[in-house]
């Protein structure tokens, strides 16, 4: 019986018919989607999976990695450091042919240069659409492990609350979010944690500094956690102690316009509708100008990935995506507010993170 990487391999494959002769697959989240493997300090050395259209995928990689690659059931070439990997690169493929290859956009320049000057015949193209197609609806196995993921990040959300976080810097609350998340079972935070407190909310990055969280001030968390590589994500704005009745409305309409999105959430809705929908409530209570991102994106082995929920995606939702409906308001100098879930397909739109949405004041 073929594994689950096997089967997505072959998937990709049939893709590439009349698209490319060879896909170059180096080490990152593509890489671990089809061959369930993750390499750790691969990028100043050449290490692809390289999946022909008419013939078996292999690896080629530095023989340190021989133990691990084992695994996979691949056939592997190994070199080793008095060998040159593009010579042998260059022996594996047909050059009686201009074979062409579909390559990952953050292959790095170097690597491209060489594969360049040893495939000289070649074409190269873009691998990022035939893999978006496959990794874009979730297996079961994928869900469970977004679903996991998900539960951690809104146990953290309430063991955030147990903290009195009046007088915390935003650093010490985003080291405290680390903390939480590998307490609660995940292997990492997804990316670096986002806690924007008072004026410094306006800025949708914000990275956290030594500014001490204030009375009457909201506080952005973003965050999230990963489970067996998968992502969550998940952002909740709160009240430090009191509030005052011009950051309450703006939360509610932030609220509102979240909950229009997600009752737009299902099989055969354009992305940009659901933007659309979230837009066009801030826009309604006169704060248009103040939302200044896309409401989401896709995730899954990736934080960012499609789809895509902007006012310009025509994707039609299908069972299985997952991503986020994110809308804001930032008000510079003043403060922001984010409401953020992972929303399943499965017929109509699904919450993954299930932590309460309400204005919380503590």
């Amino acid at each position: 019986m073929k594994t689950i990487e096997q089967n997505r391999i072959d998937k990709l494959k049939k893709r590439m018919k009349g698209y490319a002769d060879y896909a170059l697959i180096s080490p990152g989240s593509n890489l671990y989607y089809l061959t369930g493997i993750d390499p750790v300090g691969t990028l100043e050395r050449l290490f692809l999976l390289v999946v022909p259209s008419e013939s078996s995928a292999f690896i080629l990689a530095p023989l340190m990695y021989k133990n691990e690659l084992e695994s996979t059931g691949l056939e592997l070439i190994m070199w080793e450091d008095n060998e040159n990997p593009y010579s042998l690169l260059e022996k594996e493929i047909d050059n009686e042919k201009k074979a062409v290859f579909a390559i990952e956009e953050s292959l790095p320049v170097g690597i491209f240069f060489e594969l360049n000057r040893f495939l000289k015949r070649g074409k190269f193209k873009s691998l990022s659409r035939l893999l978006s197609e496959l990794r874009i609806l979730k297996d079961n196995s994928e869900l469970e492990s977004i679903r996991k993921a998900t539960a951690i990040v809104d146990r953290v959300f309430s063991e955030i609350l147990d903290h009195k976080l009046l007088g915390m810097s935003e650093i010490e609350v985003a080291d405290l979010i680390i903390e939480l998340i590998k307490k609660d079972g995940g292997e990492g935070v997804s990316f670096d944690p986002m806690v924007a407190s008072g004026p410094n909310g306006a800025n949708p990055h914000h990275r956290p500094t030594d500014k001490k969280i204030e009375k009457g001030e909201l506080v952005i968390l973003d965050y999230g956690a990963k489970y067996n590589h998968y992502c969550s994500d998940i952002t909740r704005t709160i009240g430090i102690d009191s509030l005052g009745d011009e950051a309450k409305g703006v939360y509610k309409t932030v609220l509102e316009a979240q909950e229009n999105a997600f009752q737009k959430t299902r099989v055969g809705a354009r992305a940009k509708d659901i933007d659309l929908e979230a837009r066009k409530h801030i826009d309604s209570r006169g704060f248009g100008k103040y939302y200044t991102h896309r409401t989401g994106h896709g995730l899954g082995l990736d934080i960012h990935e499609p789809p895509y929920i902007s006012s310009t995606s025509d994707t039609l939702l299908e069972s299985n995506m997952v991503f986020t409906i994110e809308p804001g308001i930032y008000l510079l100098g003043k403060f922001g507010v984010r409401i953020e879930d992972d929303i399943l397909i499965s017929g109509n739109g699904e919450r993954l993170t299930k932590a309460s949405r309400e204005l919380i004041i503590i």
